[in-house]
């Protein structure tokens, strides 16, 4: 059996080691002298690059040779086009002397590091520049319109506009059929609006639906492009019940045939969703905690209900048949692994402040992680069996960065049983630990044991603000976000982050209003670690509201760029 790949980077160094049973550093690779920002691989796996303060280097992640060195020593991040060919950078805008920005943004040739073109980009987001799965078409978010080119022609003439008034977020779907999903908030009392469109016959749109209560949303794909799954959120729940806001989800066939509200049965927020490779199911994580999972078929009716447990995330094994239900940030790191063909729980595991998981290309092994700023302590990453083994393990000060190597998943088919191997690495008898408390969220060494209110933004927003790339790494809740398709990331057709994937569109009013909001959140989460400190117990709601103060900090810090 083929290996499996992996890449990791810590504040000292970069390195790309061979999966199971090797778990070394991969020959042919050289890591570099300098830190490393970021490294990414291309959705499929064909290319990896890293950015340094000196420059790109972009690699054949099986040869290792080099295709090209991009020498930009500002750029903060990088992602590739779903093929491979092209690499997005993005560095931090300036002002020029005419008044004007900077073209931050930056389209290369990822074989000749080629600059093909560029644009002036606010936020760091990286699905403000797509592409086709094909790669065909290539798309950018400007004010009211969406800007379409020819990958070839890139740069010129705009090929194609998709205009439409008040256009905050939009995502180009994967599969052979593109065709491009646009967001249109609430505006004036007329309700918030989904569209999807194929690409390039902009006339008339495929599919509509409007709704109500939708300040911002998250657009989850199917492996095949043909259905939309709309995460809605608004910034206050105006009914008391969730200091989150109110979260709606909504199933949207590209066909135009179907389109319905997914029926959630238990109130609270949507933790997370994730569609099956299969592309024919999905399952949803949701309600107030302890959390409800269930499984939905293709039509959006409930297949199975995995019961009521603490967790907020979930994801499929790349072959669609077994399926990860964990509770990480403020909870306790426990994940269930279970059977896709016979719904039945396999295992389960504990990876105690894990803030990264997922699952190997060959769909036997997980892996879960601690990366800083989360924690600053017990960095590292484990590898486990989904027989519940773990099998290998690695302490890495300071880690920022782990992610596999995206493989197809047709390489390494499933057998019907698979035993455990023998532990090549294990620093200590996990099934021995104690139970860990919740690490909630990161508090820096100069700031504990004062009162955390006297802290500035800026120190709270190192602190509690992940740092890391919007790239293709899968996080879990407590971290980053996932992104959206085209800047791949890998299986789950991408999550764009909140607060960064609408703030370049819109009016100053209603980015003064979003950071009121943002600010007003935080003083209540202030409040409730005051009573915390008083001994006073806490509910649920009132738990959830405080592991939510990092990707608070987060969408303030992008408002205020």
């Amino acid at each position: 059996m083929a290996t499996t790949q992996f890449s990791y980077r810590s504040q000292k160094e970069l390195k790309v080691w061979s999966g199971h049973p090797d778990y070394k550093p991969i020959k042919g690779f050289e890591k570099p002298e300098t830190a490393v920002k970021t490294f990414q691989y291309s959705k499929y796996g064909h290319a990896y690059a890293y950015a340094t303060d000196e420059s790109v280097k972009v690699f054949d992640a099986s040869e290792w040779t080099q295709w090209c060195e991009i020498k930009r020593p500002k750029i903060i991040d990088l992602w590739f086009s779903p093929q491979g060919n092209y690499i997005a950078t993005w560095e931090r805008p300036t002002k020029l002397e005419d008044g004007s920005g900077s073209q931050n943004l930056i389209i290369w040739d990822a074989k000749t590091g080629e600059q093909i073109a560029a644009f002036s980009q606010k936020s760091l987001n990286s699905s403000s520049f797509q592409w086709t799965s094909d790669e065909k078409y290539c798309a950018r978010l400007v004010t009211n319109e969406i800007q379409f080119w020819e990958s070839k022609n890139v740069g010129k003439a705009v090929w194609a506009k998709l205009r439409l008034e008040g256009v905050s977020q939009f995502s180009l779907s994967p599969g052979k059929a593109p065709a491009v999903a646009v967001f249109i908030p609430e505006r004036k009392g007329a309700p918030a609006i989904v569209r999807m469109y194929s690409i390039p016959t902009f006339n008339a749109p495929l599919s509509n639906k409007t709704f109500f209560k939708a300040d911002q949303v998250q657009m989850f794909w199917n492996e095949l492009g043909t259905n939309l799954l709309v995460l809605t959120q608004t910034d206050v729940d105006k009914t008391g019940k969730s200091y989150y806001g109110e979260t709606n989800l909504y199933y949207l066939a590209v066909a135009g045939n179907f389109d319905c509200r997914v029926p959630l049965d238990k109130e609270g927020q949507v933790h997370d969703v994730t569609w099956s490779p299969n592309s024919k199911e999905f399952v949803v994580v949701y309600g107030s905690m302890p959390a409800k999972a269930c499984l939905f078929d293709h039509r959006a009716n409930p297949v199975h209900n995995f019961g009521i447990e603490p967790r907020n995330f979930v994801r499929f094994n790349p072959q669609g048949c077994m399926i990860a239900i964990a509770g990480f940030g403020n909870l306790n790191g426990t994940i269930d692994l279970w059977d896709r063909k016979t719904l039945k729980k396999l295992n389960q595991l504990s990876a105690p402040n894990a803030s990264h998981c997922e699952w190997s290309p060959c769909g036997r092994y997980l892996m879960t992680a601690t990366l800083t700023p989360r924690l600053r302590v017990d960095n590292g990453f484990k590898m486990w069996h989904h027989t519940g083994t773990l099998i290998y393990e690695e302490n890495v000060d300071e880690l920022f960065q782990v992610g596999w190597r995206p493989e197809p998943a047709s390489r390494y088919p499933m057998r019907s049983s698979s035993p455990a191997p023998t532990p090549v690495k294990v620093l200590s008898n996990v099934s021995a630990k104690p139970a860990v408390k919740p690490a909630g969220a990161y508090r820096p060494p100069h700031l504990r044991g004062a009162d955390v209110r006297s802290a500035t933004l800026s120190e709270r927003e190192a602190a509690l603000s992940g740092r890391g790339s919007v790239g293709n790494q899968r996080t879990v809740p407590g971290a980053t976000s996932r992104n959206v398709p085209g800047a791949k990331k890998h299986a789950n057709n991408g999550r764009a982050a909140n607060g960064s994937a609408a703030s370049a569109s819109i009016s100053d009013e209603e980015k003064q209003k979003k950071i009121r909001t943002l600010e007003k959140k935080l003083r209540q989460i202030h409040d409730l670690r005051d009573k915390q400190g008083r001994g006073e117990k806490l509910d649920n709601s009132q738990v959830q509201k405080m592991a939510s103060e990092a990707s608070i900090l987060r969408e303030l810090n992008a408002l205020r760029r």
